[in-house]
């Protein structure tokens, strides 16, 4: 009988040092494979985050998602690697030969007319919503051909997407405002969501707050009791006028492109423009 050959090194796996990774710079369009999905694709952008640096990767569909730079997280040209934050900030000028990047940070299409508009439609609840995104994704909705349209309140909801009729060839996208477990907005998300129904929602009471606070040029946004109306009570701690409208106007002014919205919000949305035109010519 033949004994078996150990390895004369009987150090447990997980106490034997690792190799070292290198890390690589998230250079825009520099294209890796996100090593626990699979997902691959080119880089968008990177954002510094309460819980970490996050990169936006776009796949060849035009498909965005979002993943933490987590060490040895990323394979590139099938080896493993750490990315990290471009030394350079992401807005220096570009040569004269770089592509150019519409303010969500997907790439120009130099000469683009509008695409005559699809079936397929995304409600938001409210004008400022509209505003916010027409803003930030105008350009690429054009090229899509999908329309944003604002419901001014979630309430009714449920008629709006009877009225609609959505189908297979006509799929229907919603932001919700403070969509969080428990609250009435999730409650009649559950109720419309289905296969041609994306309901999807950011955590913040309002679109304002969506809107980075150092864009705005303020520590954070204040807090507001319970029960006052929250635009009113942030024109008050802030010591603006009592002009909602002004003050979103203000707001409005100070985005530029994805860099001053929160990445909550961001992700949010490409969710919605990839479910109301992927899979359709």
């Amino acid at each position: 009988m033949r004994s078996r050959s150990y390895d004369s090194d009987l150090t447990p796996p997980w106490k034997k040092p690792q190799r070292p990774v290198p890390e690589v710079p998230a250079d825009p369009d520099l294209v890796v494979e996100e090593i626990t999905t699979g997902f691959c694709g080119a880089v968008i952008r990177t954002e510094k985050t309460a819980e970490g640096p996050t990169v936006t990767l776009e796949d060849r569909f035009g498909k965005h998602r979002v993943f933490p730079m987590e060490p040895r997280g990323f394979l590139l040209e099938g080896r493993t690697v750490t990315l990290v934050r471009p030394a350079l900030p992401e807005s220096a000028p570009a040569s004269g030969t770089a592509a150019q990047r519409t303010a969500s940070g997907s790439l120009a299409v130099p000469g683009a007319r509008a695409r005559v508009a699809r079936a397929g439609r995304i409600y938001v609840e409210g004008r400022h919503d509209a505003e916010l995104v027409e803003k930030v994704w105008g350009d690429d909705l054009r090229i899509e051909g999908v329309v944003v349209e604002y419901l001014e309140g979630v309430d009714d909801l449920p008629a709006v997407v009877r009225e609609f009729g959505p189908g297979s060839d006509a799929r229907l996208g919603v932001l919700v405002d403070h969509l969080v477990p428990g609250s009435k907005e999730s409650r009649i998300a559950a109720e419309v969501t289905g296969e041609d129904v994306l309901v999807v929602g950011h955590p913040y009471i309002d679109i304002w707050e969506a809107v980075k606070p150092s864009s705005v040029g303020i520590d954070a946004w204040p807090r507001v009791p319970h029960g006052q109306d929250w635009k009113t009570g942030v024109c008050t701690a802030l010591g603006w006028p009592a002009n909602t409208g002004a003050a979103w106007q203000r707001i409005l002014g100070c985005v530029h492109d994805y860099r001053d919205l929160e990445p909550a919000l961001l992700g949010r949305v490409e969710q919605l423009i990839d479910h109301v035109t992927v899979g359709f010519s």
